[in-house]
């Protein structure tokens, strides 16, 4: 894919070379189209947020740490197969996710009609063919098959997303949950049949927050 530049404008500059030292930092190699069409999203990302607040953040380069690199930072612990981000938002991890992995399948889901809205400008400008668009609750939503993977940052609970997105996935498949400090009474209040197959503290460049990784599986 051709055709897009670099975004101009007070922020891009410091915010492409944050976005190149970050995936460097996160050992992901990563060309200038893919670079390209990261700064294009986040150029979007902004130019929607001036009207509809997709986001609380403003600024260019904070946008790279806190919506890129802290998606990518979950690229090691993804297992191969179609991916549903659930609560996707303004398509964070989903979208960054497509972008580096453009032979996945995903499907970014959300009930709101104005991030779908978005999400679809998205999808076309950077000719995301293998990005599906679910506009629905994750209780409505009936796939033509099982997902490998469901991931779900800032969305509910440990329990909640097991309990709403758990029939969603196929065997074996697991639920990635994105979260900042480590949620140790979420983590003992996973209910059956699911359990808490791995834990991973992250370290996403340009952040201190704390940062982990859940993942779920259905116990056999």
């Amino acid at each position: 894919m051709g055709g897009l530049e670099q975004p101009v404008g007070e922020g891009w500059g410091q915010a492409a070379a944050r976005l190149r030292s970050g995936v460097q930092a996160l050992g992901i190699g990563l060309d200038r189209e893919t670079e390209a069409r990261l700064l294009a999203y986040l150029e979007t990302l902004a130019r929607w947020n001036r009207v509809f607040n997709l986001t609380a953040v403003r600024d260019p380069e904070e946008m790279v740490a806190r919506h890129i690199l802290d998606s990518l930072a979950i690229l090691p612990h993804l297992p191969a197969g179609p991916l549903l981000d659930v609560g996707s938002g303004a398509g964070l991890p989903g979208i960054p996710i497509a972008l580096l992995q453009p032979a996945r399948r995903v499907t970014l889901l959300d009930r709101s009609h104005k991030r779908i809205d978005f999400l679809t400008e998205v999808v076309a400008r950077l000719a995301l063919a293998q990005v599906t668009l679910a506009g629905e609750r994750v209780e409505d939503h009936e796939p033509r098959a099982p997902y490998a993977v469901i991931t779900a940052r800032a969305y509910a609970s440990l329990g909640d997303i097991a309990l709403a997105a758990g029939r969603l996935l196929a065997e074996g498949g697991v639920i990635v949950a994105m979260k900042g400090a480590l949620p140790t009474e979420e983590l003992a209040a996973v209910p059956s049949p699911y359990v808490v197959q791995a834990v991973h503290a992250l370290q996403v460049p340009g952040l201190s927050a704390k940062r982990h990784l859940v993942v779920l599986a259905r116990a056999p």
